[in-house]
């Protein structure tokens, strides 16, 4: 059976704060952990005020210090925003306290242009994207059978375990990326369902490279997912999630993520309502049992490993009792 795993984005619900949205992402944690989740990560969001999850490596170390065993990863680290010896500094760190529990995933989103301004303000030339991630695995793997120009260079904590390592893409590039490196491969269909998504693993299955993290392709599809006891009530919920889709594209999003309520009482345009269409394609939506049967259609599709859903929809409460329902219905070895 595939495994199922939760990225977890930590939303502000409308009437949270930040420090609460931060908790409750670390109940959800220890709750998915219960239900007998296999993996459960967070995220690296800027400038997204309805977002507390900024730093995910930080977030990391709180819930996996809360938890005992469930792994605990990055969903991701926005790679061209860092030192890839400091974020493989970062996570050996994280392994060495908590080993064999611990997942980077790595990515490249564009961001706003003023955050890659601002994060990137003193820094001259910028690497290639592909080499950033070569540095990683170097730092990661202490590989020392290829010519490196920080082959002398060292990250510590020097351990005995390693955090596995993920990619994290939409399409081709970041297929050949991970198969070229040794890498898995997380398929982002949350964010492209396109008709490249096949290929995109195809190639990854067919380019892989065995490397000394990894020694076959292993991959991962992540779909949103708004679960609820039934359609109905799932409906309602898809309903707010279609209003905070709407919201972070727009010049003046709220900094917080709306409640059904609010999205009973707002009209769309026929411009909005044609977007939610599009975005719609992009989520699961339906009571356990019908959310169970796309995921493993999906799951079939791609002939997945795992699957990560992201359960990015209002209300903590809503949250927790979502993916219980669908843990039940898949039969979790729940503790």
């Amino acid at each position: 059976m595939v495994r199922l795993n939760i990225l977890d984005y930590s939303p502000i619900d409308e009437g949270v704060n930040a420090r609460q949205a931060l908790l409750q992402t670390t109940e959800l944690a220890k709750h998915a952990e219960k239900l007998g989740y296999h993996r459960f990560w967070v995220a690296e969001h800027h400038h997204v005020l309805s977002v507390a999850g900024s730093s995910p490596e930080m977030l990391m170390m709180h819930v996996a210090t809360s938890t005992k065993h469930i792994r605990i990863g990055s969903g991701g680290v926005m790679l061209p925003h860092h030192s890839p010896y400091k974020v493989a500094e970062n996570f050996r760190l994280l392994e060495a306290l908590h080993p064999h529990r611990i997942d980077l995933g790595i990515g490249r989103s564009p961001s706003y242009q003023i955050v890659n301004r601002a994060l990137n303000e003193t820094k001259g030339k910028r690497l290639a994207y592909e080499q950033q991630v070569q540095d990683v695995y170097k730092f990661l793997s202490d590989d020392t059978s290829t010519s490196h120009r920080f082959n002398s260079l060292t990250a510590t904590p020097v351990i005995e375990t390693k955090p596995e390592m993920w990619m994290l893409g939409t399409g081709t590039g970041g297929a050949k990326i991970a198969a070229k490196n040794g890498m898995a491969y997380v398929f982002a269909h949350f964010a492209n369902p396109s008709e490249t998504s096949l290929e995109a693993i195809d190639s990854y299955r067919q380019q892989f490279k065995p490397s000394l993290l990894l020694d076959k392709p292993k991959v991962m599809i992540a779909v949103f997912a708004i679960i609820a006891e039934t359609a109905e009530a799932a409906e309602e919920l898809a309903k707010a999630f279609d209003l905070w889709l709407l919201s972070v594209e727009s010049d003046n999003p709220p900094p917080y993520y709306p409640s059904v309520q609010t999205a009973k009482k707002r009209g769309m345009s026929s411009v909005e309502q044609e977007k939610v269409m599009q975005n719609r394609k992009r989520m699961i939506i339906g009571n356990a049992q019908e959310v169970k049967e796309e995921i493993q259609q999906i799951a079939n599709l791609y002939e997945a490993d795992e699957i990560t859903i992201i359960p990015n929809f209002p209300g903590a409460r809503n949250r927790m009792k979502g993916i219980a329902l669908l843990a039940e219905t898949f039969g979790l070895d729940q503790t």
